[in-house]
């Protein structure tokens, strides 16, 4: 069985997240790490991915100024979209060489760790045929974006647990014009904290890619960077 090792980063803002990630990339490719599972909850900020419209981005630089929003170009797939508190978002690092070099499926694996994760809090999410992410009819619950060099992933998966606030009113979402966002919280009686959906996330991704899940230290992850 492969193993997957998981940092738990905490609440981060997004810049030296991503800085983070394209480093332990190299590393992965490079063969000097193993494959990593980066859990974080992000301070808000709005990321516009390669095929993002400035347009989508509804408020204007002052506004996002004043609410302390980043913004930042990235290169994953897909349009405009916002990372938030209350926000679980994984980041695999994951060689897909030794995963069936198969990006559709690693993709279909990523929707199918939010819908096992949403059914462990009595919610029954779907998927929506060429839109990806986990949907509750036309809202849209968790968001998937990668991207793969030298067959290694970055970016991945955003789950709503309980954002506060929702600022998806920010922004056209995965530049669909109608589509809103919601959390676990607004269909659980007992709303779930992030821990909790950490948790179940974690037990899911290890029976999803069928791996063992470890965890290591933020002191092992600054031995590796260094």
């Amino acid at each position: 069985m492969k193993a997957l090792v998981h940092i738990r980063l905490g609440r981060e803002r997004y810049g030296p997240t991503l800085d983070l990630q394209r480093r332990l990339r190299a590393l992965r490719a490079d063969g000097r790490v193993p494959d990593l599972l980066l859990s974080v909850e992000h301070e808000p900020v709005i990321t516009v991915g390669r095929q993002g419209a400035e347009e989508h981005i509804l408020a204007s630089r002052r506004v996002l100024q004043r609410l302390q929003i980043d913004v930042h170009a990235v290169e994953r797939g897909g349009d405009v979209t916002y990372h938030g508190p209350g926000q679980l978002v994984l980041y695999p690092i994951l060689d897909l060489r030794g995963w069936g070099r198969d990006l559709h499926r690693y993709i279909a694996n990523l929707e199918e760790v939010m819908l096992r994760t949403a059914a462990q809090f009595g919610v029954e999410a779907h998927r929506r045929p060429e839109l990806p992410g986990v949907w509750i009819g036309l809202q849209k619950l968790g968001s998937v974006g990668v991207h793969v060099r030298r067959w290694v992933t970055m970016h991945g998966l955003a789950l709503n647990v309980n954002l506060s606030p929702n600022l998806f009113s920010l922004i056209v979402p995965c530049g669909l014009h109608g589509v809103e966002a919601l959390s676990l919280a607004e269909l659980c009686d007992a709303p779930p904290e992030l821990a909790e959906v950490e948790a179940a996330a974690l037990r899911t991704m290890a029976q999803v890619f069928d791996v063992t899940v470890s965890t290591a230290s933020r002191e092992e992850l600054s031995r590796w960077v260094m």
